[in-house]
């Protein structure tokens, strides 16, 4: 912690956040009478939306600043993944490339030379969680960063496909420790209100990686030698040290550290950064008190093996059921052909590899800015309705695609290969492109969001390494099964998510739980319900005077059920 207050001085913190009554009073004005009420507002706990409203935190404050770049170091971690994202489809492409490890764009071979980073992944997701929950999130941070680093070596100074092979084994357990840590970290420190900007804002690091990574590999593939394809290799590792240098200046997540035993040091956290320095803020009370409460007290967390409490219990396995939705449709939505971009953009008519490269830079560039708008509307957006039309829209962008793909298919076998009208490669290329725009504003700010809202403190570790396990496991199959597919079906591989993201439609509407507009404790309160789903919907009332201020907050949800405010 940078906090340096004496002991007697967190005892009284810790004594005034004890003794302090739970909930904001009325706000009345200095004549002491209530304020005018100007209008009611729907809200999903009303007690949170106070106050929210009474701490009023600056957000261009000190404190608030340094919050920021604590987000932003956990940017960095995402970062280092998605340079890896783009990274080997440009260089799979590039001649100098190919003339040391001839292994062509689809087939066995590629497929393991891309897989083998993420079954490093998943070898390293449940020393990710141990080293997480022990340790701390800026330690796991910091090691991921190390591992990265070693791998960088080991691939960047490959001549054979076998060192290469294992460079990329090693990359992948670095990163399954760095993106255990840090979503988890992000979603930790966030003041509640804060909370999906910061995750979304964390997730977005992928585009932060894959964008530069297109374009040094549209830079270096003209120097037409081994360094063409060796530097962008090295540059992977400069997102890690960046994180490894500044990870030790910020501050430890108050949830690690009340999870820990280190109370008062959690509680300084929060006064600080999430009440404007004031011990009875009443939304530092209102963490803190429910932190207590959600802390688990049987040590379970501190077993390494101990998964029980996502799969034996209703509300773990509710919990989970989130977990596995979101890993899995956030790889398996088509979006794993980005991985061969170049590829794609071959079978379409771009042949030249200066223009799929620049083609690629391009994609992930309209890509960015989807997921970037999303993630400002991410505190005001519903979570289930933007993942029910998303993927909807998705599937409906994929059929458009691959039914122009079709057309082109046809063409070619009529007038040979390469010979196709061009206007069908065009759409085919503009529906490609807004399918990775759909897919971006949906999923991936909520790719980080949803994980760290649905799993508790105590198990948030344990869980992320699943969700990295499942995530890793899913892209196995992507980067293993599209090259192969690729060269033997060609566009029809892409009917199969056509079908698959209606799939996925259908299970968000039946199974998925809205985390919008609730702290991370009070949603334990919504799993522990019979049905989770209809729970979340529920709302409450506030009322707000003319200056905005809540003067009233109302229990009672919309659909008549008066017990939910006193159940949290």
């Amino acid at each position: 912690m940078s906090s340096h207050s004496s002991s007697d001085e967190k005892h009284a913190i810790s004594h005034s956040v004890e003794k302090a009554p739970a909930s904001p009073e009325v706000t009345l004005t200095s004549a002491g009478k209530a304020k005018k009420a100007k209008k009611e507002k729907v809200v999903h706990n009303a007690e949170l939306y106070a106050a929210i409203q009474e701490a009023n935190i600056n957000p261009y404050s000190k404190e608030s600043i340094k919050l920021y770049l604590s987000v932003f170091i956990a940017f960095c971690c995402a970062c280092a993944n998605g340079y890896d994202g783009s990274l080997m489809t440009s260089i799979i492409a590039m001649k100098s490339y190919q003339a040391v490890f001839p292994v062509g764009d689809t087939g066995p071979l590629v497929s393991a030379i891309f897989s083998l980073y993420t079954v490093g992944a998943m070898v390293g997701a449940p020393f990710a969680a141990i080293l997480s929950d022990r340790y701390g999130r800026r330690v796991g941070m910091f090691c991921g960063g190390v591992v990265i680093n070693i791998g960088m070596i080991i691939i960047s100074t490959a001549m054979t496909t076998p060192q290469f092979i294992v460079g990329r084994f090693v990359l992948g357990l670095g990163i399954a420790v760095m993106t255990v840590a840090a979503p988890a970290y992000a979603i930790e420190i966030a003041p509640p209100h804060w909370r999906g900007r910061f995750a979304g804002f964390y997730n977005c690091g992928w585009f932060g990686g894959a964008i530069p990574a297109a374009i040094v590999t549209f830079g270096t593939n003209y120097m037409g030698n081994n360094w063409s394809w060796r530097v962008p290799l090295i540059l992977q590792s400069a997102a890690c040290v960046l994180v490894m240098g500044a990870v030790w200046f910020l501050d430890e997540s108050p949830r690690f550290l009340m999870a820990n035993g280190r109370e008062e040091e959690a509680i300084a956290f929060l006064v600080k950064y999430h009440g404007n320095k004031d011990p009875n803020s009443a939304l530092v009370r209102l963490e803190v008190e429910e932190m207590r409460e959600g802390i688990r007290l049987d040590g379970i967390d501190k077993v390494w093996w101990d998964y029980r409490p996502l799969f034996l219990t209703h509300n773990g396995r509710w919990r989970m059921a989130q977990v596995l939705m979101i890993s899995i449709f956030g790889q398996f939505s088509g979006n794993g052909l980005g991985y061969f971009n170049t590829t794609i953009f071959r079978k379409l008519g771009v042949t030249q590899v200066p223009q799929q490269l620049g083609y690629n830079i391009l994609n992930q560039g309209i890509s960015a800015i989807g997921a970037l708008t999303a993630v400002t509307l991410t505190d005001k957006m519903p979570r289930r309705k933007v993942l029910i039309i998303g993927t909807t829209l998705c599937s409906f962008a994929l059929a458009a695609n691959s039914g122009l793909s079709a057309v082109i298919a046809n063409q070619e076998a009529e007038r040979g290969e390469g010979n196709f009208d061009l206007s069908y490669g065009k759409g085919a290329l503009a529906s490609y492109f807004l399918f990775n725009v759909i897919f971006s504003f949906t999923y991936t700010p909520l790719q980080g969001v949803i994980p760290t809202e649905a799993l508790e403190t105590t198990m948030r570790a344990k869980g992320l390494a699943a969700s990295g396990f499942i995530v890793n496991a899913v892209s196995f199959i992507n980067q293993f099964a599209t090259p192969i597919a690729l060269g033997n079906i060609g566009y029809k591989y892409i009917f199969v998510f056509v079908g698959w993201d209606l799939f996925e439609a259908l299970m968000w509407y039946l199974f998925c739980v809205e985390s919008q507009g609730r702290t991370l404790e009070q949603l334990n309160w919504v799993y522990d319900q019979p049905n989770p789903v209809k729970a979340s919907l529920k709302v409450d009332k506030v009322v707000l005077a003319d200056d905005g201020t809540v003067i009233e907050t109302a229990a009672r949800g919309v659909s008549g059920n008066a017990d939910r405010a006193d159940a949290i």
